[in-house]
């Protein structure tokens, strides 16, 4: 576990526009100060994977599923990434955490808290995602259909529905672990909370429920749990509230219901994120490197840019990949998509810009597994390979000599 001081850091949380200043209570959570993430005082550089198979992977103790978590929390220290996002929920039919609403897998929430414990071991901050968007593990429209709807938009309207996620929420927050002794919510093993992996809204007022649902959802979050950091699991898509802004989105105006500016100025979500698919967003342009470069470079930059001057919160990465099952793909070219993405975070991270970290996807250890989606990356050790691109990011990261924190007072 992380050594935590035995002793507390009290701060005066207050209000400065959207500039909210958000420092945990207590020493050992990650807070912000403005476009910076703060840990103890001082700011904090993010490097770190994706890797949402833990949990269930840790629930299958017959097949040593926990060593092999253990393996992949250990290669990736060793490369000095110091951030995991992981899922918090299963609702699907393979090795569920929740069976039915309220109903829950103790097995499976035992394999959640070893993920939770071991993490701490290695000095890994968690980011935990609590719902999906899709039906992969179950999502929305298992909520739905445990309401007896068709629609899965009805997520985000439907009363009982929203209860549904709000008691998962709850259950899981106050989660005692079974290791720690220690209830999630008080754990700073933990970064944050996601509220769901890439939500998508096709109602045609989706821009305004999704903004009701993060708003509700968001404070409800908050009034169990004020010692983490919370965000909403965006892909980073612009919406109407500034429409010049959607050209930056891939192929033009695609619109989900989703609104980068207007998600993220809700007060209660402490950072943003975006994400970075240029195989899958662009696939005309697949095998045409220039174009993802300067596609990618313009949508980090775009993003980067709103977050310094309208958003004012911190950015993070949380998923960024290149998959072998796209045309052309070589380890070259997704090293040089890595190096790309990395050199933006470094560069805003060095100048005090609100981009301060990345989270690739996805990390594995099994070659020959069911985690094959084609983005795994293996911490294969020698010169010129992926894992060399890690550690060199976390070696950059960790020595930026980061200028002293502002202390900003109330107007």
């Amino acid at each position: 576990m992380l050594n935590i001081l035995p002793f507390f850091l009290f701060f005066l949380p207050f209000l400065i526009g959207n500039n909210r200043i958000c420092v945990a209570v207590k020493t050992g959570f990650v807070g912000r100060n403005g476009t910076q993430f703060v840990l103890n005082g001082e700011q904090v550089y993010l490097n770190g994977f994706n890797a949402y198979w833990m949990m269930t992977t840790a629930a299958d103790t017959a097949s040593k599923g926990r060593a092999t978590v253990t393996t992949a929390l250990r290669q990736a220290s060793a490369v000095g990434m110091n951030v995991a996002r992981i899922w918090g929920f299963n609702e699907g039919d393979y090795i569920p955490l929740q069976i039915s609403p309220g109903s829950y897998s103790e097995d499976v929430f035992k394999g959640l808290d070893f993920v939770v414990y071991e993490a701490g071991r290695f000095n890994i901050k968690l980011i935990i995602s609590l719902v999906n968007n899709f039906e992969d593990y179950g999502g929305r429209k298992k909520y739905v259909e445990w309401a007896g709807l068709d629609e899965p938009d009805e997520f985000y309207t439907n009363s009982a529905v929203k209860q549904f996620y709000k008691n998962h929420v709850k259950t899981v927050l106050t989660r005692k672990n079974t290791i720690t002794g220690r209830m999630y919510k008080d754990d700073p093993t933990i970064f944050s909370w996601e509220l769901i992996n890439e939500p998508r809204c096709n109602d045609s007022t989706g821009s305004n429920i999704l903004q009701d649902w993060v708003k509700e959802m968001a404070s409800y979050v908050k009034s169990i749990d004020s010692n983490h950091l919370l965000e909403i699991g965006l892909e980073g898509f612009y919406g109407e509230s500034i429409p010049e802004r959607t050209v930056y989105n891939p192929g033009g105006r695609v619109l989900t219901g989703t609104d980068f500016i207007t998600n993220n100025q809700i007060p209660d979500i402490d950072f943003a994120t975006i994400h970075i698919y240029p195989d899958s967003w662009l696939p005309l342009q697949s095998s045409r490197t220039g174009e993802q470069d300067t596609f990618v470079d313009r949508w980090i930059g775009a993003h980067i840019e709103d977050c310094d001057n309208i958003i004012k919160k911190p950015l993070l990465i949380t998923e960024f990949g290149k998959s072998s099952k796209y045309p052309g793909f070589s380890l070259e070219k997704r090293n040089k998509f890595f190096q790309r993405v990395y050199d933006v975070i470094y560069d805003s991270a060095r100048t005090g810009g609100s981009c301060t970290g990345g989270v690739f996807w996805q990390l594995t250890t099994n070659r020959t597994g069911l985690l094959g989606d084609g983005y795994e990356v293996f911490m294969q050790a020698g010169p010129n390979t992926t894992a060399q691109l890690i550690a060199d990011q976390s070696s950059k990261l960790k020595n930026l000599k980061y200028p002293p924190l502002v202390t900003h007072s109330a107007e």
